[in-house]
């Protein structure tokens, strides 16, 4: 079946970090995610043709391989044929993340937010945060028709994940001011987790220790102003935090962030990360795996997908990464002070026209041209969660 020595070596990869999924299901996964790398597609036709091609096999037969990984049970042919759950595959997604994060700061930015495809879905999805793009790591897609509540699905992906992260290390969960509700911000401090929820600045709120409310639109009332304190805000379902607001120039309203944490532990520039899921999600359209273009129409062989999509942006991000500015600065910090190369300033990193998500589509087709094996070195966070907090006004 896996034939391309290079398929072989993905597939050895893959069914390391997911060791609960039998072999067809691994082999399965494996194929897609690297089809969806290979063609810059997610499209079950172009990863049929190039797998057929690939493995000298017969295209129809890849195709209903291929087409049968994200089938329900009843819809496939023979007998004890299951389908893969694909939220048993999120904390071993995300467990394979962390086993390649490489950051002293104990440190995990996360976005949850949605996207559409047209009418035909709504995915509700929560990210890893990760040099300007973002990798998928849980998710629930719904028919963009469909009503109810998502609050369950919320939920329910939390629960998910739920002690996968160590206890040491810090998660911070942002999400846009639409998707703000306080038991989003209880269901994220349930996991010891921090929410970092930017609100709208309509409504009032009250300082701790104080009888006034006041309005939070009164907070930072012109540009290049920041406040933070902690407070009750609303007085309709009110919600006991910390708000950080602040407004920079070029933005048309503050930011308004409520939180968990004490005042001079965050920094409200931590919520600029959050744009990082909207160009995950242009990873996964237009700028990558051209999922907009999906015929799919059921919602569960949908999931399934995006599970080989997410392993294939987790690859491809994993390669896009630059880790020779981590080995000077790890060799520099190794080296002796009298040391010649220790005196002389370590070079400086060229700026980066491109993101990590297209640097590692072109890393990973010239590697294999060369004839180089598949290797994922690591993920080199940028070390965000130092940037100072000093300028913001403590009330």
């Amino acid at each position: 079946m896996l034939k391309n020595k290079y398929l072989k070596e993905w597939a050895k990869i893959v069914s390391y970090h997911f060791p609960d999924l039998s072999l067809p299901e691994v082999a399965g996964l494996a194929t897609w995610s690297f089809g969806i790398v290979m063609t810059g597609s997610s499209s079950l036709t172009r990863v049929s043709e190039f797998i057929g091609r690939l493995n000298q096999e017969n295209t129809n037969a890849v195709r209903q391989r291929l087409k049968e990984w994200y089938q329900e049970a009843d819809a496939k042919t023979g007998k004890k044929r299951t389908a893969i759950d694909v939220t048993k595959c999120f904390a071993p997604l995300l467990q394979w993340i962390l086993s390649m994060w490489n950051s002293e700061e104990k440190w995990l930015p996360l976005a949850v937010d949605s996207t559409n495809i047209g009418q035909h879905f709504t995915v509700l999805s929560v990210h890893v945060l990760y040099r300007g793009c973002g990798i998928p790591v849980a998710w629930k897609i719904v028919k963009g028709t469909e009503k109810g509540a998502w609050k369950p699905h919320w939920q329910q992906l939390f629960q998910s994940l739920k002690d996968v992260v160590p206890p040491e290390m810090q998660v911070v969960v942002s999400a846009d001011r639409g998707l703000y509700a306080d038991w989003l911000f209880d269901a994220i401090c349930a996991l010891n987790w921090h929410p970092f929820l930017r609100i709208n600045y309509t409504g009032t709120y009250q300082i701790r220790g104080e009888t006034e409310w006041q309005f939070l639109d009164k907070l930072v009332q012109k540009t290049g102003t920041s406040w933070s304190g902690i407070v009750t805000c609303f007085k309709t379902n009110p919600l006991n935090c910390t708000i950080l607001a602040r407004w920079d120039e070029g933005y048309k309203d503050p930011w308004l962030i409520v939180t968990d944490l004490l005042p001079q532990q965050g920094d409200a520039l931590w919520y600029s990360l959050r744009s990082w899921i909207e160009c995950s999600y242009r990873d996964i359209k237009s700028d990558g795996w051209q999922w907009h273009k999906t015929r799919l129409r059921e919602p569960n062989r949908a999931e399934r997908v995006w599970l080989a999509m997410a392993v294939a942006t987790l690859w491809t991000i994993t390669i896009g990464t630059d880790i020779e500015p981590h080995y000077l600065n790890n060799l520099s910090k190794e080296l002796s002070p009298n040391h010649l190369d220790k005196k002389q300033d370590i070079p400086k990193k060229t700026v980066c026209k491109i993101s990590c998500f297209l640097q590692g589509l072109i890393h990973i087709l010239a590697d294999l041209l060369n004839g180089k094996a598949i290797s994922l070195t690591g993920l080199f966070p940028q070390p965000y969660h130092s940037t100072s907090a000093a300028a913001a006004n403590t009330s």
